[in-house]
């Protein structure tokens, strides 16, 4: 009895307002995630937080939406051409690895310091992962767009050069991604780490996107689609080891599923009319909007914790309320500008076809 107590805590009541509210987050989710390859967790997992969802069953919940979900993307993507299938299964089984062994940290911290810990960690993990990767990602974007070379090539860089000239007998494997062989020696750790971020925050693309691009020198189109399949494979692992312990609210995943759905199928058909440069910029905009809202909450969990004075009730409320509307903004932001981008992208192709049609006849 005390057991399905304690598991039905973890769980939300859902009126309609809330599922309206999680339909879209889902929504927007998914355009990102089409759009950028990563799962959009980044945007699920503290849209979900912000509607008082604990950490760790936002980030249980996010997986198993994400598993099913990476799969439509992925198919999709590949019709493109855009999937290393055989890239995203190697670094999809170390990832497995990372995410089982997180899942056990999450839980340990969440027995140890009960929810306002649990919360406080996931919070943490995005504040310090997405000042770090979105900064990083909108200087690329910025020095790309900068020196001109939006509309170029991209290329590879040093590091990835260094990566595929290093030559480990027995350990070779050729990728498509990236026309090189490379060891598979580097793609363990970086599949490990990616894992075990998905297990704390819901979000492996973070680090397998960027790893993908800057350290094994694949096209950041391709890095997006074969986070897919990456995101599949860690999800089907890490919703199962979750839902042994009663952290998977299925109603919760079910409703962002339905509007990830929808939006994926927009944002991956949205990258075929943008620059990559572009992508760069959505991913590294959301990331650090997203990075304001959950700092917010940082110092109320810390007071919940009894690590710092006690935050009165309403200063609480307060914090809440701007982190939630920040959420709102960030998501807002987001759709607007992958929509925008993609409106862009069909007009000037009509224009092309109708110039050549003109052409043609004359």
């Amino acid at each position: 009895m005390h057991d399905f107590a304690q598991t039905a805590s973890n769980f939300i009541n859902l009126d309609a307002v809330t599922l309206i509210y999680l339909f879209l987050v889902g929504f927007v989710g998914g355009l990102v995630s089409g759009f950028i390859g990563s799962g959009g967790a980044f945007v699920l997992t503290p849209g979900m937080m912000s509607l008082g969802v604990p950490g760790l069953v936002a980030v249980a919940s996010n997986m198993c939406h994400k598993f099913p979900k990476a799969l439509v993307g992925s198919l999709k993507r590949a019709k493109y051409g855009q999937v290393d299938v055989k890239l995203g299964i190697v670094l999809g089984i170390s990832a497995e690895a990372g995410v089982l062994y997180g899942a056990h940290i999450q839980e340990n911290i969440k027995k140890t310091f009960g929810d306002a810990g649990s919360n406080l960690y996931v919070s943490v993990a995005f504040v310090v992962i997405l000042a770090v990767v979105g900064i990083f990602i909108l200087k690329d974007a910025w020095k790309t767009y900068r020196s001109g070379t939006a509309h170029e090539e991209e290329k590879v860089t040093k590091l990835a050069l260094w990566v595929q000239s290093i030559n480990i007998p027995g350990t070779m494997v050729y990728f498509k991604s990236l026309n090189a062989r490379i060891s598979i020696l580097f793609t363990i750790p970086l599949g490990f780490a990616t894992g075990m971020l998905a297990a704390t925050i819901a979000v492996g693309g973070f680090i397998g996107v960027p790893a993908m691009i800057y350290v094994l020198g694949a096209p950041s189109l391709m890095a997006s689609a074969t986070e897919l399949v990456i995101a599949f494979v860690m999800g089907l692992g890490g919703s199962f080891k979750y839902a042994l312990h009663g952290m998977v609210d299925i109603r919760l995943a079910m409703i962002i599923l339905g509007g990830s759905l929808f939006g994926i199928q927009l944002g991956a058909i949205g990258t075929t009319y943008v620059k990559p440069f572009m992508i760069k910029v959505v991913m590294g905009v959301i990331m650090v909007i997203v990075l304001f809202s959950r700092g917010l909450m940082v110092p109320v969990y810390l007071s919940q914790l009894g690590l710092i004075e006690v935050i009165a009730e309403d200063t609480v409320k307060m914090l809440k309320i701007t982190s939630f509307a920040i959420m709102i903004f960030a998501l807002a932001l987001g759709a607007f500008i992958v929509l925008r981008a993609m409106w862009q992208g069909r007009k000037a192709e009509k224009l092309a076809s109708q110039e050549s049609l003109v052409h043609s006849k004359a």
